[in-house]
């Protein structure tokens, strides 16, 4: 079905909320409807779950919603592209209905005792020290938990679906899925973006059958129309073409216009990022791949500080009740506040330096990690923590930028920063200056659901090329530059403190490991 128009509709599922974002081909945001969702209920300790018709009826209601305060617009919108949070899963009956209910991003729980990939493969990863990486991804997997507590679910799972592909099926009766959703413990090859070939290891690795995955789409292909039963609910015309896009963090990217090696997109959200797009295949760490970019055939060099800006947020909550409070009794936004605290303390924190491994990794920081802050005195104060906090982050993602560097051959010499943190011009001075570079906002806040209508307007044709769709849609806002004589004290802290933090320290996180079990091994538990 032919349809035309000249505006882009996306839908943006975070972990926080829904939002529909209307789009012109020139990249101006002209209509947005956000709709909060609780992002999980938690049946027991380190559990992260959802009802995953709350996502659907929060995507049907934001779209109600835009509709009702631009009603010219449906006839108009040429399209619509879905981008949604990373890995969190769900398993559907062949009518696509929920079985249980959805396993959020956010889940802690682990397989236990997970069986070991033997054969060639698990002799190559004792030999490559690998095998306790590929045992933290068997445990974390879902479907291995899955298999031990809940087999007759997973037995009964017509599909295995992240988000993505849930909320596709709802607007398109198709179980299929974009190429770039592919993020989470999955037998999807990295390499090839595409699902692993028969001998892969990651078919021994985790209990999904072929048949059980959705049909894959590269970014800017078609995902199908939307259906009638979909159109009914959110009020949108039926036969409307979904386009592929890819998982929130590689539209993100997209939206910022990083789509070049040297222009790197820092993500300040609950998981802090550092990507960078590449053409050629380049792991920032042996066996952990680069994620499927939002741009076809194209991989996003991504290094994580898991728990990244959720640490800003844990420290409004446990020490920012007076900011809170005057900000409602001033009607003041209360990110200016905590912005005006941070302007209380010097650069550097007056040598509290702070390393954000708040939650493990799997190589560095690995397993055993734990945060640390270092150099208390007794002139320190929650200003100086709080500040901590910004530069122990911007810390972290310059090691990652130097990560990404080394192992790709390619200098970054920009920066863009998405993400809620990119709000807070604290936020961005701290990082202009660790990183010694100009640091820019992208010209909309909504970054993620741009790069989604960026994959639609080229999908539509709207714009011939994605080089030309990024050059029509994507333009800076603010860039702060980097004041040298900050710069210069920030680098001297990086290399001569903050950057051997981690080593120095990592004997006693062992040792904290050893005696209390936490974090546990991989599957033990």
């Amino acid at each position: 079905m032919t349809r035309s128009g000249d505006l882009l509709l996306a839908l943006d599922h975070g972990t926080q909320s829904a939002r529909a974002l209307l789009f012109d081909a020139a990249g101006n945001l002209l209509e947005k409807a956000r709709v909060p969702v609780r992002p999980y209920v938690s049946p027991r300790p380190g559990w992260a779950e959802q009802d995953a018709e709350v996502y659907w009826n929060a995507i049907v209601e934001a779209c109600r919603s835009l509709l009702r305060a631009r009603p010219e617009a449906r006839e108009r919108i040429a399209g619509l592209a879905l981008t949604t949070q990373r890995a969190t899963v769900v398993l559907v009956d062949s009518a696509g209905r929920p079985l249980r209910p959805a396993i959020v991003w956010l889940d802690q729980r682990r397989a236990e005792g997970v069986r070991p990939v033997g054969g060639l493969w698990g002799a190559l990863f004792r030999l490559s020290r690998m095998s306790e990486t590929v045992a933290y991804f068997q445990a974390e997997a879902e479907a291995n938990w899955l298999r031990q507590h809940e087999p007759e679910t997973l037995a009964r799972a017509h599909r295995v679906l992240l988000l993505s592909g849930f909320l596709t099926h709802r607007l398109t009766g198709r179980f299929a899925d974009s190429v770039g959703c592919q993020v989470g413990y999955i037998p999807f090859d990295y390499r090839k973006l595409r699902w692993a070939p028969r001998l892969d290891w990651k078919w021994k690795a985790v209990p999904i059958a072929p048949g059980q995955l959705p049909e894959l789409v590269p970014p800017g292909g078609r995902l199908g129309e939307l259906t009638a039963a979909a159109a009914e609910a959110t009020g949108l015309p039926a036969g409307l073409p979904v386009i592929a896009a890819a998982a929130d963090k590689a539209c993100e990217v997209l939206g910022s216009g990083a789509l070049e090696p040297h222009v790197a997109c820092l993500s300040y959200g609950t998981t802090a990022t550092i990507n960078t797009t590449h053409r050629r295949y380049v792991e920032p760490l042996p066996l952990l791949p680069p994620y499927p970019a939002a741009l076809p055939g194209a991989y996003s060099l991504e290094i994580q500080i898991y728990r990244g800006f959720w640490m800003v947020s844990w420290f409004k909550e446990q020490f920012g009740q007076l900011e809170e409070e005057r900000a409602r009794e001033e009607g003041k936004e209360v990110e200016e506040l905590f912005d005006a605290l941070v302007e209380e303390v010097p650069p550097g924190s007056m040598g509290l330096v702070l390393q954000p491994y708040w939650s493990p990794g799997v190589k560095r920081p690995g397993p055993e990690a734990k945060g640390a802050v270092i150099g208390f005195g007794d002139v320190h104060t929650r200003a100086h923590l709080y500040r901590a906090i910004l530069e122990g982050l911007a810390y972290a993602l310059r090691e990652g930028k130097e990560r990404s560097e080394k192992r790709s051959g390619e200098a970054i010499t920009e920066l863009r920063v998405a993400g809620g943190g990119s709000q807070s011009d604290a936020a961005m001075q701290i990082t202009a200056d660790v990183f010694g570079l100009p640091a820019s906002r992208p010209h909309v806040y909504e970054a993620s659901g741009l790069g989604a209508a960026i994959d639609a307007a080229v999908g539509l044709g709207l714009h011939p090329s994605f080089d030309a769709a990024v050059k029509a849609m994507t333009r800076l806002g603010r860039t702060f530059l980097p004041d040298r004589e900050t710069a210069a004290v920030y680098d001297r802290l990086y290399r001569r403190v903050y950057s051997r933090m981690y080593e120095r320290l990592k004997p006693l996180y062992e040792e904290i490991r050893s005696i209390t079990g936490y974090p546990a091994r991989p599957g033990t538990g």
